[in-house]
């Protein structure tokens, strides 16, 4: 077996009969066609014009928020491992890592031979270094609620790492491609930007335009084919198709879904469609009134009229939610939970039972997802025919990650899904996580996660995730509607996105070429 064949969780144990019932039962079911149809070119300056930027954005990826960003730490940065097109694990910085047969010590080969922009080689301590910022009780990093049950990690050789938990875990190399978790040099100050990606970042204003040049010494034979990429923000999604359409930018992401069909018919441009287990949601922070009440929750979970979202506002783009995170393409999905249906009668009936009848407000922008408002809207009128007094806010888009979402008790927001239930569930839901936008809190769906973790035989384990959903569902602040598509716009003489269906994007620096 080569060491490009040991990425998944087949391997968490050397007796085959367990590998082979641990790859048929976790294999994603994600779609994954090579869009790219013609031979990669080199050259050229790309023009990204992106959604999600903001004065507030930074090179530091403990606090990268949204598409823009995400997209420049691909550009600067590599993990550990990466997400295929598949869904399935690939190595990156990490040639290869395999498990002790508890799938409580994994080992990680590092790749000989890479350098950072710096010109230092990487090697065990840069990784030892930068893994430090994203655990410990007082990280700001939304990988934090992936390393509760981390023991220790250690560096027996220049090119090894060692990563030890205080039980089993399943899914631990799915934490280290996470696209936070970016490897730097040792000593650098964690927002350098300083890293062994495809691209240095040449000039950086926040939440305008970053330019970056090719890395002479990327380590990756085919990927990086530009000379050099401009990222530049574009929040509005009307600016931003005028860019593409005029020639002042090459790429695009948030197509208006309502577009598409004009635009494929004029054939102007080319739009890419990628279902995805992202999603768009609406977070009650559970610890302030009137969101603490749970029959209050209900009401406006039955209220919203799902369908008619996704018909209206999104054009058929997106498949049916049903109140929490993880997606139709996930193994684990727990389909035999009852969907929630649009019910007026049954939220009035919760909302009675609750005694609230304050009015409410839920704060929105085209930031949280296309066309936010207008899904707004519809919400606020499912609500009056339920007899909930729900006003929209209608916030601006620069700085709503950092001055509204967590801030608000109600508000607008979308997930990227992670590569793995148990990252999903981990970062949003657990009690303290960092990303925790609820503020919701469960022992049971604590103590369910963390035994899931540990969970080694698969039909135990999709029991366990099928009652974390359940209790999701039925208790959590999250309202969610659709998972959504991505929606992206292309040059016709660009070529070369890769879809994946977790991060969707965030790595086109290194994909996209001239033709």
């Amino acid at each position: 077996m080569s060491d490009n064949q040991k990425s998944s969780l087949a391997l968490w144990n050397r007796r085959s009969v367990l590998k082979a019932t641990i790859a048929a039962a976790t294999a994603p079911a994600f779609p994954g066609a090579l869009l790219a149809q013609d031979a990669p070119k080199r050259g050229g300056h790309l023009i990204l014009g992106l959604e999600g930027s903001s004065t507030s954005d930074s090179l530091n990826p403990l606090k990268t928020l949204g598409t823009f960003q995400n997209t420049l730490n691909n550009q600067w940065g590599n993990c550990l491992v990466e997400l295929g097109a598949d869904g399935k694990l690939m190595p990156e910085l990490a040639e290869s890592w395999e498990p002790n047969d508890e799938a409580n010590k994994w080992t990680f080969k590092l790749r000989k031979g890479v350098q950072f922009h710096n010109g230092k080689e990487m090697t065990s301590k840069d990784v030892l270094y930068s893994l430090r910022f994203h655990y410990g009780k007082d990280t700001k990093s939304p990988v934090r609620a992936f390393l509760t049950t981390l023991k220790e990690i250690t560096a027996p050789s220049a090119y090894e790492v060692v990563v030890e938990f205080q039980q089993p875990n399943a899914d631990a190399p799915y934490i280290f491609s996470d696209h936070h978790v970016i490897i730097i040099p040792e000593g650098a100050d964690i927002g350098s930007g300083i890293g062994t990606g495809g691209y240095v970042i040449d000039t950086f204003q926040a939440g305008v335009r970053v330019l970056a040049k090719r890395n002479p010494n990327y380590w990756k034979e085919n990927a990086g084919f530009v000379d050099s990429i401009e990222t530049i923000g574009i929040n509005d999604a009307t600016a931003r198709l005028g860019a593409l359409q005029s020639g002042a930018v090459h790429f695009i992401n948030r197509i208006d879904p309502k577009l598409v069909p004009m635009l494929r018919v004029s054939g102007l441009i080319d739009v890419i469609e990628l279902p995805s287990s992202g999603f768009y949601y609406y977070p009650m922070q559970v610890t302030k009134a009137p969101f603490d009440n749970k029959d209050f929750r209900l009401a406006l979970k039955y209220a919203l009229d799902r369908e008619k979202m996704i018909k209206l506002v999104m054009s058929g783009f997106g498949q049916l939610g049903n109140d929490q995170p993880i997606s139709p393409l996930d193994p684990y999905y727990a389909a035999d939970i009852p969907q929630r249906p649009h019910d007026p009668e049954k939220a009035a009936f919760h909302l009675k039972r609750s005694g609230i009848a304050a009015p409410i407000e839920l704060a929105v922008s085209e930031a949280s997802f296309p066309n936010a408002e207008s899904a707004a809207s519809l919400f606020q009128e499912d609500c009056s025919t339920a007899g909930i007094n729900m006003q929209v806010k209608r916030v601006p888009s620069d700085g709503y990650w950092s001055s509204v979402w967590m801030k608000t008790p109600f508000c607008g927001s979308f997930g990227t899904g992670r590569p793995s239930a148990d990252m999903t569930l981990s970062m949003g839901f657990m009690t303290g996580a960092n990303w925790n936008d609820q503020f919701w809190s469960s022992e049971r769906f604590d103590k369910v996660v963390n035994e899931a973790r540990a969970e080694l035989d698969v039909t135990k384990r999709k029991a366990l995730y099928h009652e974390a959903q359940s209790l999701i569902q039925e208790d959590a602040g999250m309202i969610l509607p659709v998972f959504n598509t991505l929606l992206f716009g292309s040059a016709k003489n660009v070529k070369g996105l890769r879809p994946t269906p977790v991060f969707g994007g965030y790595r086109i620096s290194e994909q996209l070429y001239f033709v």
